[in-house]
């Protein structure tokens, strides 16, 4: 069976044909309007060929940093967000410095992660994040895998993808623990795909 990292690196030849379909408009200014006002930096994990959120927020003069473990996603962004800085790894072993940012997005990218591994990664992004810095991320729910947890494959795009999950309750909890505070959980259909849009802040104290 294919890695996902060779699967996402094939996915980047039909990235062209196929980038109008998840028109995220709205997502990307509800979360802009949350965040403190004036330019500021942003986490883009999984940015992919960075687009749209890194490139729009480039637009809106902020500096963007992209993680992503495919190469050939990176040499897309290259292209399309070639202010982004850009780090090529798995997001799981990405270091930053404590408050490095103040806002970090993980967009159609945390279901590939194993479950076991979502409450360090939550962790990690709330140290990397300034006090009253916000996150926004996607999260796979029953509404997709038709589980309300799931660790398995399903098909997207003709190819096999590993996806992993925990119940809605027990991701809230690790969120929680980390010290995120939740501002909004959305559930939104874009593309045909139906996930749980979650926004989440570091308390200023």
């Amino acid at each position: 069976m294919k890695s996902l990292q060779d699967i996402y690196d094939g996915f980047a030849a039909a990235y062209d044909a196929n980038r109008g379909l998840f028109d995220m408009t709205e997502v990307l200014h509800d979360f802009l309007n949350r965040l403190p006002a004036g330019p500021g930096r942003l986490l883009d994990l999984g940015c992919g060929a960075g687009e749209p959120f890194a490139r729009y927020f480039l637009d809106h003069g902020w500096r963007v940093t992209g993680v992503d473990f495919s190469e050939k996603m990176l040499a897309l962004a290259s292209r399309y967000a070639p202010e982004m800085k850009t780090l090529h790894c798995d997001m799981r072993r990405a270091c930053f410095d404590p408050g490095s940012f103040e806002a970090v997005t993980a967009v159609y990218c945390l279901f590939h992660v194993p479950r076991k591994d979502h409450a360090a990664l939550f962790r990690r992004c709330f140290s990397w994040l300034v006090p009253g810095g916000k996150m926004l991320f996607t999260y796979a729910t029953r509404d997709y895998t038709g589980r309300e947890e799931f660790e398995g494959y399903k098909s997207f795009l003709g190819e096999k993808l590993f996806y992993s999950h925990k119940k809605p309750e027990a991701l809230r909890a690790d969120l929680k623990a980390s010290g995120f505070h939740i501002d909004a959980e959305d559930v939104r259909t874009i593309g045909g795909e139906t996930f749980l849009w979650v926004t989440a802040t570091r308390p200023l104290r």
